[in-house]
């Protein structure tokens, strides 16, 4: 006789056969006693849980020759039984949907089920793993599922059922198999075992059937590979099958991690190495291991969570006593992020040494050390920049400050590192480094002071290149190439905190187009800083102020002794301030011809004007920006020039200018006759 598997000889034949599925056993057979046959069913379940055989005992049922009508009871000795047990019959048609996934398959399988039966009472169409078939075919096969041929029978099995649509699950009755229990399938094995004789432990069958899973075909499949083996069967023998690392090796490994002993550790992995133990293997058994460890520590009456056997559930649960949770989530967090590592190096053995080492106590203590330094020192270093900031703060209030009763508007501008400072305060032992002082305020009108936030005080100088550089990393971020161009050209970074810029703009007019870009610049700042970061606007623009150059560093006027000394800003009366306010230092950043971040400058003496003459048009178009200088060598190139409206000069002759090119563009018209089409016979057509 043909050999036969275990999971083949032993298939459930009858719904009072079905193992750990009495719910759905129960439901079929008495929709089957009362014939209320459904035209659609959806077996869902893991591998292994008796879906195909389920579909095949309700084709027998409905089928049976011995009784006129289905029955609950099939014979399974008349020509239908046998043939739908062969999987011969033609009224039964089992369809792979792996291989039949088309709209196509799925038109025939419509056509061929308005035949009628030819020896059966019932056509019955089996499709397993039905979630393979496509969208296409799952909507072909609708309004069949609905209102199939009479003496039609559906039945679609799957382990996805996330994976078919809502509306073929709605037509069907689903029964869902769960996993068959653990108990069921020892006694359903220790059965097979007798009727097969086959010699085996019994706490070998309880190995077999954790190892499975809750899968019955699973557990019967590795039943006949272990009957191939002469003597008895034991635990080591099914560990060494299945390759896995034995539970008494891996409690070896948990014995010689707690007591902190390297060198036991690393004579149990040489021993496993040795025995053919794959280095991923050993470190995931480990994992899963630490797993049964962790319920032994918080639940040592639930060893049926386990895959373990009684001797070595009751060692880990009093091994399990002497560890604290957090330890076990540290060594299982290890593991797990170690696994990548194993998979891609080509020295597994190395990494698996290396990974078991740093679970050891000695060297979980360094780690958690070394990590409190580095907190202490975070923490240390960040209340020093907090005192910082604090003692910068309470030097000079800023006109918002006062508004508000002193209290600070917004965070302070971290401090910038003493490499920065170094790069841009010249040498005091060769000229007097000017002071460092708040830019003057800048205007804005009344009816956009309500709108928008207040402005804090302006950053330094290097504290203005830590902001360019964080706008420009922020602009970087935005997809659109206008949209960044438009915002490099008109807006600048004021202030930054944890979870709120300050942008400037240069014009109250670009305020409404500024605005409708907030979402575009909340996600490039979040992009940016890692962190949700909201936007607000301000606008800032160019306030009239003395003329100031940058003069050699031998001519730097000397740093004043006090604000007594310091020139009164123009508008320093709008805000509040005293006459003798303090001369910023700086060019504004939106000034034209001005840099931004702001650069120092000379300083002037109360009551003097500046010598140096202001800066003409093309100067200030050497310090322009790049957009600036491509637009200037765009109106080069179509023979034009680009215009500075806030040039009064410019402004005053720009209808002299339209005249002039109107005036070209009239004589240019004139000179040029047009040409005569009609006089060119070379031309075809």
């Amino acid at each position: 006789m043909t050999y036969q598997p275990l999971h083949h000889k032993y298939r459930p034949q009858t719904f009072s056969d079905l193992v750990g599925q009495e719910a759905i056993a129960t439901t079929l057979t008495n929709a089957l006693h009362q014939q209320r046959i459904a035209p659609a069913y959806l077996f869902t379940g893991a591998r292994g849980t008796g879906k195909t055989s389920s579909a095949r005992i309700l084709a027998k049922s409905l089928n049976c020759l011995a009784y006129e009508v289905p029955t609950e009871q099939p014979c399974g000795v008349c020509e239908v039984c046998q043939s739908i047990a062969k999987g011969s019959a033609l009224d039964v048609i089992e369809i792979d949907a792996a291989s039949n996934t088309g709209v196509d398959n799925m038109r025939e399988l419509i056509e061929r089920s308005q035949f009628a039966p030819v020896q059966c009472r019932y056509k019955v169409y089996v499709v397993d793993e039905c979630h393979m078939l496509s969208t296409a075919a799952f909507n072909a096969l609708l309004k069949t599922l609905e209102e199939p041929p009479n003496r039609v029978v559906f039945v679609l099995a799957t382990t996805d059922p996330q994976r078919v649509l809502p509306t073929i699950i709605s037509r069907c009755q689903r029964f869902d198999f769960r996993r068959i229990p653990l108990m069921a399938i020892v006694q359903h094995l220790t059965t097979i075992a007798a009727k097969e004789a086959i010699s085996i432990t019994q706490e070998a069958i309880t190995l077999v059937a954790q190892i499975s899973q809750g899968g019955l075909r699973d557990a019967e499949s590795l039943l006949d590979q272990l009957s191939l083996l002469e003597s008895e069967v034991s635990v080591d023998k099914v560990w060494d099958l299945v390759g896995s690392v034995p539970e008494r090796d891996l409690m070896d490994l948990l014995e010689a991690i707690a007591q902190d002993n390297p060198e036991t550790l690393l004579d149990s992995v040489r021993r496993l190495m040795d025995r053919g133990r794959e280095p991923l293997i050993v470190l995931q058994n480990l994992a899963s291991f630490y797993r049964d460890l962790l319920i032994a520590k918080t639940a040592p009456t639930r060893n049926d969570l386990v895959a373990l056997t009684p001797p070595t559930w009751a060692a880990l649960c009093s091994f399990a006593q002497a560890l604290d949770v957090q330890t076990i989530l540290a060594g299982q967090q290890q593991l797990r992020s170690s696994e990548d590592q194993i998979k891609s190096t080509t020295q597994p053995r190395l990494w698996l040494e290396v990974t078991l080492m740093g679970l050891l106590p000695s060297a979980v203590s360094s780690q958690r050390s070394a990590v409190s330094a580095q907190q202490s020192a975070v923490s240390s270093q960040q209340s020093a920049v907090s005192s910082q900031q604090s003692a910068a703060s309470g030097q000079t209030a800023s006109p918002s400050q006062a508004a508000n009763g002193g209290a600070a508007v917004r965070p302070p501008i971290p401090a910038a590192t003493p490499s920065h400072t170094e790069a841009l305060v010249p040498n005091v032992a060769e000229t007097e480094v000017p002071a460092i002082e708040k830019p003057l305020p800048v205007s804005r009108p009344a009816e956009v002071s309500a709108a928008l936030p207040v402005a804090t005080s302006q950053p330094a100088s290097y504290q203005g290149s830590n902001l360019s550089e964080t706008w420009q990393q922020i602009l970087s971020h935005i997809d659109l190439k206008g949209t960044r161009a438009m915002l490099s050209v008109n807006c600048h970074l004021l202030s930054q905190n944890d979870d709120e810029i300050l942008v400037g703009v240069k014009a109250q007019s670009m305020i409404k187009m500024i605005t409708g870009m907030i979402p575009q610049l909340e996600k490039a700042s979040a992009k940016a800083f890692k962190t949700k970061v909201k936007v607000a606007l301000q606008v800032v623009e160019a306030t009239p102020q003395v003329a100031q150059t940058t003069p050699p560093p031998e001519t730097v006027d000397r740093l004043p002794s006090s604000d007594t000394d310091r020139p009164a800003p123009a508008n320093a009366s709008m805000y509040g301030q005293a006459t003798s306010g303090q001369a910023t230092g700086f060019s504004q950043p939106n000034q034209p011809g001005a840099d931004f971040p702001p650069k120092p400058t000379n300083r002037v003496a109360e009551g003097s004007v500046s010598d140096s003459p202001p800066l003409s048009t093309s100067e200030r178009w050497q310090q322009e920006d790049e957009v600036t200088l491509a637009a200037k060598q765009l109106a080069d190139f179509f023979g034009g020039r680009v215009v500075d409206m806030s040039d009064s000069d410019t402004v005053a002759e720009a209808p002299k200018l339209a005249e002039m090119d109107a005036a070209s563009l009239k004589a240019k018209a004139t000179e040029e006759p047009e040409e005569d089409l009609d006089s060119d016979d070379d031309v075809p057509f």
